[in-house]
């Protein structure tokens, strides 16, 4: 397990993540990309636990991947299953977990003032950290073809992955307003949603 996790993970964090996954007694599964979600948590039906995470994930994104994860099998343990996903207690679980994490030893300095900043209050998905999102966007090794949201025009026509397309219109507060050219049906898209630009 060592040696795959090293694979995927920032070297200073392999040792520390190891031990969580051994004293929670998970069962971890690197997964082909899923463009939905970048990772999961599930409870087997024998009572065991399961985590999945995107093998295409950069390290600092698999790092904070994998913490998400386990963090709901904490939580849920600790406060029972009735809580919300994604409410106080996971948050708490969460950032108590990711805190030694947060270092220069691990994280590239730039990284670590929106790190901080994001573990104030974690999101469901780091995702919808705009901020976040680009600067880790930038350790991906496959660097992509796709634009974000944020970057169009406005009036710009664009595809999302399940082929639909759709066009850019204002900006609401912190999301944009797009309409689904078929349909004619108006949806709000995270600025830095992932999209590929058809016309300027």
């Amino acid at each position: 397990m060592d040696d795959v996790l090293k694979k995927y993970l920032p070297e200073r964090a392999v040792a520390a993540c190891l031990e969580l996954i051994q004293s929670t007694g998970v069962h971890l599964k690197i997964v082909n990309e899923r463009v939905t979600r970048h990772g999961d948590y599930r409870r087997m039906q024998d009572g065991r636990h399961q985590i999945t995470v995107n093998s295409s994930l950069n390290k600092y994104r698999f790092l904070m991947t994998l913490v998400h994860e386990i963090a709901h099998l904490v939580a849920f343990e600790k406060y029972g299953r009735a809580i919300k996903p994604h409410g106080l207690e996971w948050k708490q679980t969460f950032q108590h977990l990711m805190l030694p994490f947060i270092r220069p030893e691990i994280f590239p300095s730039k990284l670590l003032p929106l790190l901080a900043k994001h573990f104030r209050n974690p999101k469901a998905s780091s995702s919808t950290d705009a901020r976040l999102s680009v600067a880790l966007k930038q350790y991906d090794m496959q660097q992509s073809e796709n634009s974000y949201v944020f970057e169009l025009p406005l009036g710009s026509i664009f595809r999302l992955y399940n082929g639909k397309i759709y066009k850019k219109g204002n900006r609401r507060v912190k999301r944009y307003e797009c309409v689904e050219m078929t349909s004619g049906k108006m949806y709000l898209f995270q600025p830095n949603a992932e999209v590929e630009l058809i016309k300027g």
